[in-house]
């Protein structure tokens, strides 16, 4: 079995086998001619569930023909353009080589001793970004699996940050005090943060948002002022550049003053948004995140990244230390005053994936602007594609996009019920998803339900947007059709 282990004595075999690998997934790559098979979980799951992982193949290529028939050949592919569903981008070839790379490496970011150079990529892209967002030298963060670790560390420092001194603050009852204020169309995490965080569930105090899907900054004062007059605590606000379903940008500049009048915390979740950091054509729509205490970047949904990708940027580093712990088997306090720089200190996880690498990769080679002229290339697509829904009389579509998103809603011309438009847009987004010509996604508007393209791909053309549509158009036609025959007979 130690033929298996990756070191010295195997390395010609570490070859063979990762280059077999590669091989399969690029013929598959180059072969794939819709985004989905199609196939159903009761379909698939029976050949999964019969595998017995205690009977082991002992080869390679056997696996590799197994993993076709469990896998491959069904997954769903975020490379065709015609996958518009959620923010899942097709990744460059740079980050994927270094995926590979860091995958053998297997470094642990957590302590020098586990990384080195490491350590000081990561740090070195963390201060990148920074400089992207306008930040000054004082400013740091650390690598996350994602958004969600992001926005949860980002409101764990938000709420260290607003107890008053010691003795001042007595614990889970003052903790009730604390308000979250966030838009009405922000991220979920926003949720989920405040209840592991241990804040009451009236913490997330949801701002509405104007026919844009913009928080609205008038509403926010009232609220603020609100939280001021009831002796609670405005302990942050989270504003938005770049919202799930609609890639909305809240008013930064403007929610940066009620911040500062207020003492809250002001955090910017550009999970979405943080493409714009690279833009030459869009960067102005970010004006404002400098003032932020924190932001969230996800650089595998806007910088074609492969999953996970994400960091977590704070204004003032010194604020990351509400995450330290020390430990005398990993990171004890003396290797502070000498000066050994241990990313454990500043993070929630501690085993940690080299994450960094795929963008280090990526940057050396394609350069900012690269990324940057990708990620402009969908959202002029998203442009094309509105004005693509609001000229075709069966759709409607809800806000012009600033970003990739586009969320819109077929409208029948012989159908008047909201219900029954609610349920044929279903049907056709369940019907195109079993047919596997094309993934788009699903959300509600007001109480009803709409569907979303979300256009990260730049291979995809406002050819494939106007099939799509046709192809929606014809799953819900022939839905309302049937139902009409049912109410006949």
């Amino acid at each position: 079995m130690r033929s298996h282990l990756l070191n010295d004595t195997t390395a010609e075999r570490y070859r063979r086998t990762v280059t077999e690998g590669v091989e399969r997934v690029a013929a598959k790559l180059a072969t794939t001619d819709r985004p989905f098979t199609g196939v159903g979980v009761d379909a698939l799951a029976p050949v999964i569930e019969e595998i017995d992982l205690d009977k082991p193949l002992h080869d390679t290529a056997a696996v590799l023909d197994e993993l076709e028939d469990v896998y491959l050949r069904d997954a769903i592919y975020f490379h065709h353009p015609r996958y518009l569903a959620h923010l899942n981008c097709p990744v460059v070839i740079p980050a994927v080589l270094g995926e590979a790379v860091l995958s053998a490496v297997n470094s642990s970011l957590d302590t020098w001793d586990q990384s080195a150079g490491g350590t000081l990529i990561e740090r070195k892209l963390i201060d990148w970004t920074n400089e992207r967002v306008g930040f000054g030298p004082a400013a740091d963060g650390v690598f996350t699996s994602g958004g969600s670790q992001s926005n949860l560390q980002a409101l764990l420092l938000a709420r260290e940050e607003a107890k008053p001194g010691p003795g001042g603050w007595q614990g889970p009852a003052d903790n009730a005090r604390l308000r979250i204020f966030a838009s009405e169309v922000s991220h979920f995490s926003v949720k989920k943060s405040a209840k592991l965080l241990g804040l009451g569930q009236d913490a997330v105090v949801s701002v509405p948002v104007d026919a844009d899907k913009r928080m609205q900054t008038m509403a926010l004062a009232r609220e603020l002022e609100r939280c001021k007059a009831e002796g609670l605590v405005p302990m942050a606000v989270v504003a938005t550049a770049g919202t799930t379903d609609f890639g909305s940008i809240d008013p930064l500049p403007e929610i940066a003053e009620l911040c500062a009048q207020y003492g809250a915390w002001m955090h910017v979740d550009a999970a979405y948004g943080c493409g714009l950091l690279v833009s030459r054509k869009r960067r102005a729509l970010l004006d404002g995140i400098e003032r932020a205490d924190s932001v969230t970047v996800d650089y595998h949904k806007s910088f074609f990244q492969p999953v996970s990708s994400s960091a977590v940027l704070v204004r003032d580093g010194a604020t990351l230390r509400h995450a330290t712990y020390h430990a005398e088997y990993l990171n004890p306090r003396r290797m502070v005053t000498e000066r050994i720089p241990n990313q454990v200190d500043k993070s929630l996880q501690t085993t940690r994936r080299f994450d960094a690498l795929k963008l280090w990769m990526t940057l050396r080679t394609m350069g900012a602007d690269g990324v940057g002229q990708l990620f402009d290339e969908v959202c002029d697509l998203a442009e094309e594609g509105w004005k693509l829904l609001a000229a075709d009389p069966r759709y409607d579509v809800v806000v012009e996009p600033r970003l990739s998103t586009l969320v819109y809603r077929y409208i029948p011309a012989a159908v008047t019920d909201p219900a029954e438009i609610d349920r044929a847009n279903l049907y056709a987004r369940k019907a195109l998803f079993a047919s596997g010509d094309a993934v788009v996604a699903g959300t509600k508007v007001g109480g009803r339900h709409y569907l979303k393209f979300t256009l990260l791909n730049p291979e995809t053309t406002v050819a494939d947007i106007a099939a799509v549509l046709d192809l929606i158009a014809g799953h819900a036609e022939q839905y309302l059709g049937e139902s009409l025959d049912r109410v006949a007979s």
